[in-house]
């Protein structure tokens, strides 16, 4: 058996190869302790020394190394449910930034008033019979159509607004020497009156659509003469603190059915409808206004 020599009468040589051995013992020894306890993963580079250094191939060495096959499923499951996680926790922030915005437009937008709409009926109002020899007369269902009659009667049965200081309260027609008070409500009652205004029709001087409707053969005949206006003529209606008056534009002969005369106007407008022709009363005489001062 060779003697073993001192470290001194070893050559430079010997001696590096004596360090290089002592220090692949050494990190032999604390990468056994890593895998032992789990707390490396070994890389290729790895492999491939220790490989080198206990004489077995990459291959055995990866082998022996391996992560076990579970242990790598339930890892990428773990990050699934992290990744899922993660999205749920940015649609649920976003879902309570939209919910918030919304709530505030809700919550502090400025409140702003709407005007009443205008009640579309199912045929124009005033309506009747002719009068018989003894001046009797009655509201002419026969010109509603029947599937819509009980639309008609529910409509009959609207409260009458809160009288207001914007309200028209008085009609003056100079060319017809017409001067009557105005009525809310175009039912067969309130015609009885005078000039019954429709309800959700427009006030006086504001954008909108004055619907007045009167009879002209019974309860005073204050519209007989409606188709004797003219272009130019004037429409004059009072409220509680001024008058304005109105200038006719034109006039139409329509059916009961032809509502659509009775709509809004972007602009200030009134409308006076009456039964057509006199005493026969099977269609509408409609005249159209608008505001000059």
């Amino acid at each position: 058996m060779p003697r073993r020599k001192a470290p001194e009468e070893l050559t430079e040589e010997e001696l590096r190869r004596l360090l290089i051995e002592k220090r692949r013992g050494a990190r032999r020894e604390r990468i056994e302790h890593f895998r032992q306890t789990g707390r490396v993963v070994s890389v290729a580079s790895d492999l491939a020394a220790d490989a080198a250094q206990t004489a077995d191939s990459p291959a055995e060495a990866a082998t022996r190394l391996e992560v076990p096959r579970e242990r790598r499923w339930w890892d990428r499951v773990l990050i699934g449910v992290e990744v899922l996680a993660v999205i749920g926790l940015i649609g649920v922030i976003l879902g309570g930034v939209g919910f918030l915005r919304d709530w505030n437009e809700i919550a502090f937008a400025p409140a702003t008033a709407e005007p009443t709409p205008l009640v579309m009926t199912v045929v124009l109002p005033s309506g009747h019979t002719p009068p018989d020899a003894q001046g009797n007369t009655r509201p002419n269902e026969a010109e509603i159509p029947e599937h819509l009659r009980p639309m008609v009667q529910s409509l009959g049965n609207l409260a009458i607004p809160t009288p207001g200081p914007e309200q028209a309260i008085r009609i003056s027609i100079p060319a017809l020497n017409v001067d009557s008070p105005i009525v809310q409500g175009d039912g067969w009652e309130q015609l009885k009156k005078g000039v019954a205004q429709h309800i959700g029709s427009g006030d006086p001087g504001q954008n909108g659509n004055v619907v007045l409707s009167a009879h002209n053969d019974v309860y005073g005949q204050l519209f007989r003469f409606l188709d004797k206006l003219v272009a130019g003529d004037h429409v004059i209606l009072y409220t509680m603190q001024r008058q304005y008056v109105y200038v006719v534009t034109g006039t139409a002969i329509v059916e009961p059915t032809q509502v659509e005369v009775m709509a809004p106007t972007s602009d200030p407008t009134v409308t006076l409808i009456s039964c057509y022709p006199y005493m026969i009363n099977k269609q509408r005489i409609v005249v159209f206004a608008k505001l000059q001062n």
